[in-house]
């Protein structure tokens, strides 16, 4: 199968209320689709969200990345021949990973075509469902207590709450959060890199003092703040997950094999991709250790990938997939089915996507 031609498109979705973090303030998902066409007649979709804060990339970069050297890197690319295929994609530019992520979720699409099997059974996977948190963004604490109870309305009973901007708020915010929900609901903490070492540990010891027994901690200090991950780490209460810390699979070895962090979240967008995610995923095995996985403000194209990804691997345990439940609209027929917090891989060939409603084609 020869990938013949490669083409762009942008998808968007409002969202059921602002998506507000330390880093920033989203009140819809528009995204770039990517569509591969093989020389049979396959086509594979994969998609990248731009989200500058993290990855550096906005929509006018992916599009450029995209119909630029990426084209030029796959399009006559063989996908019997992964190695090469993958080799070409990883190299033809530095950074920039989502819009590499986009394409190596189309590749894996045709591939389930071309074997008729879901991608999961490809990499092995027997499980065919999976459970994920949602997150609550950032806000007063008594708007955050009020979304919490409405997500667990809805079922979900693992919330990922955003903290980190005025801090001085984070130990209430989460307070009034417990006090919304009870104390059988499991909560997660995502400061986006928004606390220095010390401060991170001073309040990570003051929230377990006000019995809120956090799961986890999320990316506590500044990304290339390694020293302050592992001092955190060393001394924190909780478990502690490294986001934007960790990009590559280099960076998953270093972090697994140094201990700076007990887990790293694996994000599609931010790895380039599955075949790299895998390697993340092998690097955790080694260590004896675990992993969460993720995923930007993403509609459920790519998210359906790391469904995929999810069921196939058991040290993917914690999961945080919940972009398509963030939204209030669903444009993408197909795929993955999404039941409250409940996940069900889709069970057709590939991502099974079969349309992308209000898809608009970008003409190059």
């Amino acid at each position: 199968m020869i990938i013949k031609t490669l083409k762009c498109g942008i998808l968007e979705a409002p969202l059921i209320t602002p998506f507000k973090t330390a880093l920033r303030t989203v009140e819809k998902i528009r995204d770039v689709i990517v569509i591969l066409e093989t020389d049979t007649g396959a086509i594979g979709y994969g998609e990248a969200p731009p989200t500058k804060a993290i990855t550096g990339e906005t929509e006018e970069t992916l599009l450029s990345d995209l119909m630029g050297p990426i084209r030029k890197a796959v399009v006559g690319k063989d996908l019997n021949d992964l190695d090469r295929l993958f080799a070409a994609l990883d190299t033809c530019m530095e950074h920039h990973t989502s819009a590499k992520a986009a394409v190596d979720i189309a590749v894996y699409d045709l591939l389930g075509q071309a074997e008729k099997k879901p991608v999961y059974q490809l990499f092995g996977g027997t499980r065919s469902s999976i459970e994920t948190d949602l997150t609550i963004s950032v806000n007063d604490p008594s708007v955050m207590a009020s979304d919490a109870r409405a997500a667990i309305a809805r079922g979900f009973r693992t919330l990922k709450i955003k903290v980190g901007i005025n801090p001085s708020l984070d130990v209430e915010r989460l307070i009034a959060v417990r006090q919304a929900v009870g104390k059988d609901i499991i909560i997660r903490a995502d400061a986006n890199q928004a606390w220095n070492a010390q401060q991170a540990v001073d309040l990570l010891q003051e929230i377990q003092s006000h019995a809120i027994n956090l799961e986890l901690i999320e990316q506590p200090v500044k990304a290339a703040d390694l020293e302050g991950l592992a001092y955190v780490t060393a001394h924190s209460p909780v478990p502690v997950v490294a986001d934007e810390s960790c990009f590559s699979p280099e960076d998953a070895r270093k972090i697994y094999q140094e201990h700076l962090a007990d887990m790293v979240n694996i994000k599609l967008m931010k790895c380039g991709g599955l075949h790299n995610a895998l390697k993340i995923v092998q690097y955790a095995k080694e260590a004896g250790a675990q992993c969460m996985l993720g995923c930007m403000l993403e509609a459920k194209v790519s998210v359906n990938a790391a469904v995929q990804l999810a069921c196939a691997e058991d040290c993917i345990t914690k999961i945080d997939l919940d972009g398509p439940a963030l939204c209030s609209e669903d444009p993408v027929i197909g795929g993955s089915v999404f039941a409250g917090p409940v996940i069900h891989a889709c069970k057709e060939p590939g991502f099974g996507i079969q349309e992308l409603k209000g898809l608009k084609i970008i003409d190059f």
